[in-house]
């Protein structure tokens, strides 16, 4: 059954929504130039508070994501509010995916350590995988669709490798991880509607717990994805929710989902 999966994206120190495929190292802006980082809200929260108010709803599965530099320490803050629960991201690799489950991750998710050069390498994947263990190791196959195909994006979400998603690259992937993390960085913090053929083909292609994000726009998506995956993928919503600024989504109404979901 499809539930909502609640996130915790860190840029620069903070909890922030920014559009996905705006990011880099350049100042924000409110431009859409892709040239420069477009932020649609910036917390006065503390990473803490999320952890804390996910923790209250018993909301579990939750991603926090360093974007870029200067993360660390805002996201050490979120997994002390609630150890053992929160699964983080952003700049893991075969050094420190450890480090991060002691500190008190519950998962470690990696994509562009994956990706030495631009090019894709199983030995890094397998080595992590018996590093960490295959149920600790989340793989983030963010993409960037070209036409009808989708190709994973590293670094930022700016470089696109050769790396087809596909049913045969997620059976392989599979075979190292407990989960998948999909965010569409085409629609990323736009709000203007998650990419269903994405979705659908998620649905169709994984065979282990998935987890979308990207163009949430409406409550009534979990049921748009519930209905394309089978129920087999998770929705996250960003810049759409009402604690990170949004006015299209309530954050009771996911929680009232999930509960629906569990019952």
């Amino acid at each position: 059954m499809t539930k909502f999966r609640p996130c915790i994206d860190i840029h620069a120190g903070v909890v922030k929504q920014i559009v996905g495929g705006t990011l880099s190292d350049a100042p924000s802006s409110s431009s859409t130039s892709s040239a420069q980082l477009v932020t649609n809200h910036t917390s006065t929260h503390p990473p803490s508070y999320f952890s804390k108010l996910y923790r209250e709803h018993n909301l579990t599965g939750t991603h926090v994501i360093m974007l870029g530099p200067n993360c660390e320490a805002a996201a050490r803050e979120a997994l002390d509010a609630w150890p053992g629960a929160l699964q983080v991201g952003g700049g893991i690799t075969g050094s420190n995916a450890l480090r991060w489950l002691d500190w008190g991750a519950d998962k470690v998710i990696v994509t562009s350590y994956l990706f030495p050069n631009g090019g894709f390498s199983l030995e890094r994947l397998q080595e992590l995988s018996t590093a960490v263990g295959k149920e600790k190791l989340v793989v983030d196959v963010s993409c960037r669709r070209r036409g009808d195909r989708w190709f994973v994006a590293t670094n930022k979400w700016q470089t696109i490798t050769e790396m087809e998603v596909t049913e045969d690259t997620l059976t392989m992937l599979s075979e190292y991880c407990s989960e998948f993390l999909v965010h569409a960085a085409d629609v990323e913090g736009l709000c203007r509607g998650i990419d269903e053929d994405l979705v659908r083909a998620l649905g169709r292609w994984s065979r282990i717990p998935t987890t979308y994000a990207g163009g949430g726009k409406d409550i009534d998506d979990l049921a748009l994805v519930r209905d394309l995956s089978g129920g087999k993928v998770d929705l996250t919503f960003g810049s759409a929710l009402d604690i990170f600024g949004g006015d299209k989504v309530r954050f009771e109404d996911c929680v009232r989902w999930n509960r629906t979901a569990d019952a």
